[in-house]
């Protein structure tokens, strides 16, 4: 069975949720703490034993080809003041067993067509895709658990979690045949359903392990509103001739594509930041005891 060694991150996306501030900055670049989403998304693709990142970019994305570039100047300035740490840590992005392949989207024509353009670069051998703005915090990185499910089963895996039923029109749905603790076999699977529509509660978030039949079934899925080419709809037509399981990882998923998400998120990663993690503690502390933040929420 062919080791996993590529994934594809598409960010191609306009990130109108987060206007204006993705007007001229990609969503994928928005700061947790000190690191942008793209990089945690990086390193846990990396941690997984994954070497070949390929992302699927689009207008106005140049910044995320220039965070994984060196950067002579800056390092050259950094190691003039003697911040050896800041320069050991700029390097680090870029390892020597990491390769970056960049392919560009032409037109946003949904998460199937952003996959299907990564196909020449991952050719004919099985894949990750990662959505930066699911920020997953786990013990163990949640690609790594499903690359090890994929060894022993050598099928496609959806990462799945419980949503609320009120949710599930914004999610891809399964309905789970159980195989075991966290582990199902896809029945079937829909895009977005209503709650009174959905096979289950557990939606599709963004980790993907896909064997390379996905293409076939990209190349010939009908196009859905807006011309769009989704991902859910080629995996349904997969389940007629291939296995696909779904994984309930170990791990808390954050929803950075969303304000409160995103929010959560930054609360979480600055309070276990080693150089601000005492002082902020402090802050929110403080906002307790003082009653603020309920006057700020009048305020607002």
């Amino acid at each position: 069975m062919t080791k996993i060694r590529k994934a594809v991150f598409p960010v191609a996306g306009l990130g109108t949720r987060f206007l204006p501030v993705t007007k001229a900055s990609p969503k994928e670049m928005l700061p947790i703490v000190d690191k942008p989403l793209i990089q945690y998304a990086v390193e846990e693709a990396a941690a997984a034993g994954i070497t070949e990142m390929i992302f699927v970019t689009g207008r106005g994305k140049r910044s995320i080809e220039d965070h994984f570039d060196k950067a002579y100047e800056l390092e050259s300035e950094l190691a003039a003041h003697g911040k050896v740490k800041l320069l050991k840590e700029i390097q680090s992005l870029l390892p020597e067993n990491l390769h970056y392949s960049y392919v560009r989207q032409s037109e946003a024509r949904g998460l199937g067509h952003a996959v299907m353009c990564a196909r020449p670069l991952v050719g004919d051998e099985p894949f990750a895709v990662v959505l930066a703005d699911d920020l997953i915090d786990a013990d163990v990185p949640v690609l790594r658990q499903m690359i090890d499910l994929y060894d022993q089963h050598g099928s496609s895996v959806i990462g799945v979690q419980n949503v609320p039923l009120e949710q599930t029109h914004q999610y891809g749905i399964v309905k789970p045949e159980s195989m075991g603790v966290r582990i199902h076999r896809v029945g079937s699977i829909v895009e977005k359903p209503q709650p009174e529509n959905a096979p289950s509660t557990l939606g599709v978030v963004g980790r993907y392990i896909f064997t390379p039949d996905i293409f076939e079934f990209l190349e010939s899925v009908k196009p859905g509103t807006g011309g769009e080419i989704q991902l859910t709809d080629a995996v349904a037509d997969m389940l007629e001739r291939h296995p696909v399981l779904a994984y309930e990882f170990k791990g808390r998923r954050y929803d950075c594509g969303s304000k409160i998400g995103y929010l959560e998120a930054m609360v979480v990663y600055a309070l276990r930041h080693p150089a601000v993690a005492q002082e902020f503690g402090d802050f929110l502390s403080q906002l307790k005891i003082d009653g603020l933040a309920q006057r700020i929420g009048k305020s607002a």
